[in-house]
């Protein structure tokens, strides 16, 4: 049996960076193109600003295996495409049935979960809240505030990450701001039998 060294790491509790930093996922608007229903909106934006970064995530690189645990910090920038928040792609665990857990540290978010049958919740986030993603449910989270949103996570080495299921269907709701609030509305975009 292979023996798994023990390590630490250092997260920044202002900005939810994780020290040494192994490898960053960038998301750039034009990764997110499928995501927000305001096309017009996002072609705009990339005409006239460039290709904005959307969101990071900041991965500790372990095996992908049972037993592991996997974790990591995303940092969502403030923001808006047209009416919607800056969010992230969103993903079921390609592992339907594992779970995760998402721990707020700084600034403002939304945790949009959805499971296949089109059952939907949303949890807001601050720093401190502990929010649970059960099994089987699909999750993305939104920048509702003005200053960068960050959350520590953390799910089983093997739930792996399905993308492709919600890039076909997407959610059943959309994260915008109305009146200053943030709030879900219909997603036109959102095809259940996809």
């Amino acid at each position: 049996m292979q023996t798994f060294e023990s390590f630490s790491k250092q997260l920044d509790l202002q900005t939810g960076v994780l020290e040494p930093v192994e490898c960053v996922i960038q998301r750039r608007l034009s990764d997110m193109r499928n995501i927000y229903i305001d096309e017009e909106a996002r072609e705009r934006i990339e005409r006239e600003e460039g290709d904005r970064l959307i969101y990071e995530v900041f991965v500790t690189k372990l095996p992908e295996k049972e037993g592991h645990l996997s974790y990591g910090t995303t940092i969502i920038y403030p923001g808006c495409v047209g009416e919607e928040f800056h969010i992230t792609k969103g993903h079921f665990h390609k592992l339907r049935n594992r779970a995760e857990v998402y721990i707020g540290i700084s600034g403002e978010g939304c945790l949009i979960m959805q499971s296949e049958d089109g059952s939907f919740r949303s949890l807001k986030m601050k720093r401190g809240t502990v929010a649970y993603v059960p099994p089987n449910w699909a999750h993305r989270t939104g920048n509702i505030g003005n200053e960068p949103f960050s959350f520590f996570a953390i799910w089983p080495g093997d739930a792996g990450h399905d993308y492709g299921a919600i890039e076909r269907s997407s959610f059943a709701k959309v994260l915008v701001v109305r009146g200053g609030q943030a709030v879900l509305i219909d997603n036109p975009k959102y095809a259940q039998d996809k």
